[in-house]
């Protein structure tokens, strides 16, 4: 396999399409069961429908194989629709509305929110087959605990070792992992986190965050976030704490001063012998480096949970379709064998369990489902953008010693958000 496996309010959708796709978790006239389209006896009748799917051109490929089977089965047409995958937001959200757009696109669990405020998405009943996929991913679909789309891979950060500098055993704590780069003799570069210079990444600072307790929103029961800030009080105050003290004030390890292209010439020149970074980066191409990947160390005491991206596919809730796209993606795309088709065509860890057991036999793509599995979706809900600017300019603050008061400087910028939020 090739290792370099890859990686964010009102709902408006007419009464039909609620009864067709929500309130009735088997249509009438469509299977009952979870069986593969092989298995199943009836489908809905599709003569003289087309269903429209926009992908892009990594994925279009395995959607026409699923495709065929299900033209064959229900007699409708699927016509597939290649686009720039950096348009098909924007797109979906200007011409949904217009009665222009497709039935389904494919597309990532951070647009959910912008697709929801826009009104042109629409619920999708799994039913049983909700039990195969990873946890995360389904939480990541999930906009006030109603789920909006199939999802088919996670993405997520994850502790990466050098075990030519190191050794294989990967460490569990912040400080066995400190300590393991100090005895190799990489007490000035044990470790790098921050790759976005002076800009700030709270990104890549997330799973140590979390291992303090403290989330940037607060998820409900369903696995939805509120927009109840979770980073304030003494949790985020002893994270604030945590970069000071590791900062230019303190150990050193954290810097401003390490942009991404940086941060990997020094890992991959040896320079450090950890990185917490994604499986897209450069060093798994030829699989020259001796790797070891697992789930970040915790430095608060609980688990160390980063960001995990899902992409998936979306129903339009214009769609004039909508039994019959729904078909299409429970019964056809949200089986084994067309989530494998999905993976061979854009490696991405599988948000299907089996398939992301069976892919796991590689120890470099285990490593990444296993920081996944522990990880939380990133936030889908349009408060987040009011975030990362603050969120990155405090940890800058710290890690810079410019903050002489972490909590202070935390507090405050907790509150503005709440304020910028109205929360």
């Amino acid at each position: 396999m090739r290792k370099q496996i890859g990686m964010g309010a009102a709902f408006v959708a007419t009464a039909a399409l609620l009864a067709a796709c929500s309130s009735d978790p088997e249509p009438a006239d469509a299977p009952a069961d979870t069986a593969s389209p092989e298995e199943t006896s009836e489908a809905p009748a599709g003569e003289g429908v087309t269903l429209t799917v926009w992908t892009d051109a990594e994925r279009e490929a395995a959607l026409a194989t699923a495709a065929e089977q299900f033209e064959a089965d229900t007699g409708a047409t699927v016509e597939l629709v290649q686009k720039n995958f950096e348009d098909l937001r924007n797109d979906f959200v200007a011409q949904v509305p217009t009665g222009e757009g497709p039935d389904i696109t494919v597309g990532a669990h951070d647009w959910l929110g912008a697709l929801i405020e826009a009104g042109v998405v629409n619920t999708l009943d799994l039913g049983d087959k909700a039990e195969g996929f990873e946890q995360v991913a389904l939480d990541a679909m999930t906009y006030d605990g109603q789920l909006y789309g199939l999802p088919y891979s996670t993405e997520a950060i994850a502790l990466i070792q050098n075990v030519d500098l190191v050794g294989d055993t990967a460490p569990t704590t912040w400080d066995e992992m400190i300590t393991m780069a100090n005895e190799a003799g990489f007490e000035d570069r044990p470790f790098i986190l921050f790759t976005n210079g002076t800009a700030g990444d709270g990104y890549s600072a997330y799973p140590l965050q979390t291992s303090f307790g403290a989330p940037v929103f607060v998820q409900d029961d369903s696995g939805s976030y509120t927009t109840e800030v979770g980073m304030g009080g003494e949790a985020g105050e002893a994270f604030a704490q945590f970069l000071y003290d590791n900062g230019a004030a303190g150990t050193g390890i954290f810097s401003d001063t390490i942009d991404y292209d940086t941060s990997n010439s020094l890992f991959a020149n040896g320079e450090s012998p950890f990185i917490l970074q994604g499986p897209w980066m450069p060093f798994f191409d030829g699989g020259e480096m001796n790797l070891k990947v697992s789930p970040m160390v915790s430095a608060g005491g609980e688990t160390a949970a980063p960001f995990v991206g899902v992409q998936g596919f979306y129903l339009s809730s214009q769609s004039e379709n909508t039994l019959l796209a729904n078909e299409f993606l429970v019964n056809y795309m949200a089986t084994e064998d067309a989530q494998r088709t999905l993976y061979e065509a854009d490696p991405r860890v599988p948000a299907l369990t089996a398939l992301a057991e069976e892919v796991s036999t590689d120890p470099v793509t285990a490593g990444f489902v296993e920081s996944a599995s522990l990880g939380v979706p990133m936030p889908s809900i349009p408060e987040m953008g009011a975030v990362w600017d603050l969120w990155n300019a405090a940890e800058i603050q710290l890690i810079t010693g410019t903050a002489t008061d972490p909590a202070t400087t935390w507090s405050d910028m907790v509150a503005e958000l709440e304020a910028s939020i109205g929360g």
